[in-house]
């Protein structure tokens, strides 16, 4: 008897207890985040939205090997590749991604793609704003992944650095454009030129 009345006493003193951590709380600070009015900073290496990267003088890194894609644990990476030429050349490889998409209905940014990426081509950002009201809008395409050019890139598709292939890149000795360097013609995403002599 004498145990069980020991253990009901502590059961009185339980809310007196409880409005102690109210009180107690109330005069802390509030630690209230004004978004988006303020925005949040993020940590270096926080996992946001994708990025496809270049090589210093334009070219895409993407060779469109597809190990993001099998990498990717929410099947969230589509990826088709296709063969470069000398008269059409994104990447300094033998093929390019010429369709890129992820979708962030699914992707979890658990940067697994990053891991398997041989070449560096794909790093995440710091964006984290990708809320949308249509899930149409929440897959993102090349266009929208690839980063944008800077100072002494031009714009792929582009031939290959003079004397240079494409261990060089990879390996990091081109640094710039070369001198007079203008993109070439994108056949394979518009119309193919008609053929000399066709009839119109």
């Amino acid at each position: 008897m004498a145990d069980e009345q020991k253990e009901t006493k502590p059961g009185f003193q339980n809310p007196v207890a409880g409005f102690g951590v109210t009180f107690k709380a109330m005069f802390k600070k509030r630690l209230t985040e004004q978004y988006p009015e303020q925005q949040k900073t993020t940590a270096p290496r926080f996992h946001g939205r994708h990025q496809l990267n270049r090589h210093p003088d334009g070219l895409e890194k993407c060779i469109g090997c597809e190990l993001c894609a099998w990498a990717c644990p929410a099947d969230a990476i589509y990826v088709e590749g296709a063969e470069n030429t000398e008269e059409e050349r994104y990447s300094p490889g033998e093929r390019y991604g010429r369709v890129y998409q992820i979708n962030y209905a699914r992707c979890i940014l658990c940067g697994l793609c990053i891991e398997a990426c041989p070449t560096r081509a794909l790093t995440m950002t710091n964006e984290f704003e990708l809320a949308d009201s249509s899930r149409a809008n929440l897959i993102y395409t090349k266009e929208q992944l690839l980063a944008g050019l800077e100072e002494g890139m031009v714009e792929s598709p582009h031939s290959i650095f003079p004397g240079m292939d494409e261990g060089d890149y990879y390996r990091g000795l081109v640094t710039e454009a070369a001198p007079g360097t203008v993109p070439q013609v994108a056949v394979s995403k518009g119309e193919k030129p008609e053929e000399e002599g066709a009839d119109a």
